[in-house]
């Protein structure tokens, strides 16, 4: 039945199995396939001992030798556990899903029937420890066809695996587990159908699964923990993730994914991502498209590609615009590249939310802009009021002119001098309606460039005494009213091209000289002081007034928010545009100071790059 050398070796494995299990215990590993593992070495063990206990029971102990023979049906489940491991490897399962408890249906039944053979005697018809006298019942040849069924599977499964992965990781893995199967499956399917082989042949074929599986454990982490905890990683770091092989093959990718690619392209597991590809995708470059390209631009870079990826997905019968950033990352087995993940993290809110910002930005732009134009458009009518008046007396006055010219020339005290002079006055009033027109003709030239949007139409190249012409301009009638004047206090020698659009940096400007005619007029009006310095680096523009200056809990909050110090007469917006127009458009920064004769002085400083300065004589 059992000889002395088998018993040997079943002691000698059974040590070794005590070994494994303080191992694992002290490693405490405790992933799905090293779990199944471990059951199966259990199933193996309780084998083996009901085997060495019918070595040592007496022949005539019949009753004690049918209860051992009862528990070395624990055999028949090792097969089925065999192919839940494959199953499990292959899918990457971390829990083991319900159709796989099926497979322990025949091996249940088989150890079922045994333990009440007396009743049916459907597992044996006669029961003996001696080979010749043992008579086998209908039942049996048909648990050992399912045995080598589930052994037969497990290395086709993983055989085939290997040939689709081509990773030599994964090819040493499989080759392991599919020889470890082949022992068992050879020497079932003799039992099955002869009386050749003792009753302990079939528990030492099942010896190199346990030897096998043990190198694939501690050498190449065949049931290591991991690659679930690599997976749990990845569902941490991403909203979305496929794991491919070298090949392109797909090996893995969570469920988010599958509902958003998978089930749209027919990516599924063991399949290849190009096969996925139809000719539509090419040509509308599609989702899965660009999956496929990026992968192969990682292959031949060797390094990670990133971009950003637009889905359309239905939310509620309502098709909805989403965005993912997708990077796709070698995954090396030492030097050799042994597959790929695709990371995707979506970035739908953080879009709509910047975007939203945009929008704001855009509308307070807007709202700053029109209430300078309405400031504008009164200074405007103030201005043009004063040209048009006078344009119509000089009219008036050349009218009469001209009907004195005519009513002289009958004339004989009238004499050509007479003559020469009225023609002399009347060109001295055209001069002034000249001036007057050209006058409201720059007036309107700078109301029309601030009309326009704030975004810049077009760059350009302009000096700081055209900035300083429109904007006192522009604010001619508001420092009239208020009792102040503009004052430049730069050298004159030195000229300042600046590149970019104007209009932008005269909005600024009429802000920062509108808050200062506002401080100044608390002091009675004077002095608006515009200054300009430039060194190696930068060109510094300021405004000076001597009102009464900014108060410290005003001071901490400027140009990071909305924020005035002229209550309902103001809305804040002015200089927290003007310091996004500064970063924005020219790259620079504002900055306040205090005004050592008293007040303030706000400014700003633009990079010399995006503010050439040129400095020449004028002549």
């Amino acid at each position: 039945m059992v000889s002395d050398l088998t018993a040997v070796i079943f002691i000698i494995s059974l040590a070794a199995i005590v070994f494994y299990f303080g191992s694992s215990l002290k490693n405490r590993r405790q992933g799905l396939l090293n779990t199944l593992f471990m059951e199966l070495v259990l199933l193996y063990s309780l084998w083996v001992v009901a085997l060495l206990g019918m070595k040592f029971t007496k022949p005539d102990n019949t009753t004690q030798l049918m209860v051992l023979d009862c528990i070395t049906t624990a055999g028949a489940h090792m097969a089925a556990l065999y192919l839940t491991i494959a199953i499990a490897f292959v899918k990457s399962y971390d829990k083991l899903p319900k159709y796989c408890y099926l497979l322990f249906i025949v091996p249940c039944l088989t150890t079922l029937l045994c333990v009440t053979n007396p009743l049916h005697h459907l597992y044996y018809v006669e029961f003996s420890v001696i080979k010749s006298e043992l008579v086998m019942g209908p039942y049996v040849p048909i648990s050992g066809f399912y045995s080598y069924i589930c052994l037969g599977a497990s290395s086709f499964i993983m055989i085939n695996f290997a040939i689709k992965n081509r990773s030599r990781l994964y090819l040493k893995q499989s080759i392991l587990f599919a020889l470890g199967g082949f022992s068992p499956l050879i020497v079932s399917v003799i039992a099955t159908f002869t009386n050749s082989l003792p009753i302990s042949a079939t528990a030492l074929s099942f010896i190199p699964i346990i030897v096998f599986d043990g190198i694939a454990i501690y050498q190449l982490h065949l049931v290591d923990i991991k690659p679930i905890a690599m997976q749990h990683v990845l569902d941490w770091i991403s909203d979305l993730y496929m794991v491919l092989s070298d090949k392109g093959l797909v090996i893995n990718f969570n469920v988010p994914f599958g509902k958003v690619f998978a089930s749209q392209y027919g990516i599924t597991e063991n399949r290849y991502l190009k096969d996925c590809v139809k000719e539509e995708d090419v040509s509308k470059k599609t989702a899965i498209y660009n999956m496929l390209t990026a992968v192969d631009a990682c292959m031949e870079a060797d390094t990670v590609i990133s971009y950003e990826q637009a889905v359309t997905l239905e939310k509620e019968g309502t098709p909805v615009k989403y965005y993912y950033v997708t990077d796709v990352s070698p995954l090396k087995n030492g030097d050799q590249l042994a597959g790929f993940v695709v990371i995707f993290k979506d970035v739908t809110q953080l879009k709509r939310s910047m975007q939203q910002l945009q929008d704001g930005q855009k509308h307070m732009m807007e709202q700053e802009r029109f209430a300078f134009l309405g400031q504008m458009m009164a200074g405007l009518a103030h201005n043009l009021k004063t040209p048009i008046m006078s344009i119509s007396g000089c009219v008036a006055t050349v009218d009469s002119l001209v009907d004195e010219y005519e009513s002289s020339l009958n004339d004989p005290q009238v004499v050509e001098e007479d003559y020469r002079e009225i023609c002399n006055e009347i060109r001295d009033w055209l001069q002034k309606i000249s001036e007057s027109t050209s006058y409201m003709s720059e007036i309107i030239t700078a109301i029309k460039g601030q009309a326009n949007s704030v975004t810049p139409f077009g760059d350009s190249t302009f000096t700081l005494n055209e900035l300083m012409k429109r904007t006192t301009l522009l604010m001619r009638h508001e420092l009239y009213t208020s009792g102040c004047t503009l004052v430049a206090d730069y050298d004159p020698s030195l000229n300042v091209t600046l590149h970019g659009d104007i209009n932008n940096l005269i909005q600024v400007m009429n802000n920062l000289v509108s808050n200062a005619i506002y401080a100044q007029k608390q002091a009675g009006g004077g002095k608006i002081v515009v200054g300009m310095k430039a060194d190696r680096e930068e060109l510094h523009v300021s405004v000076a007034d001597t009102g009464p200056g900014v108060s410290p809990n005003v001071r901490e909050r400027l140009f990071k928010e909305m924020i005035t110090s002229k209550g309902t007469m103001g809305s804040g917006l002015g200089l927290y545009i003007s310091n996004a127009v500064v970063r924005g458009k020219f790259g620079g920064t504002m900055w306040l100071q205090d005004n050592p004769g008293g007040g303030a002085v706000f400014g700003f400083s633009i990079p010399l790059g995006a503010a050439p300065v040129v400095k020449r004589e004028e002549s």
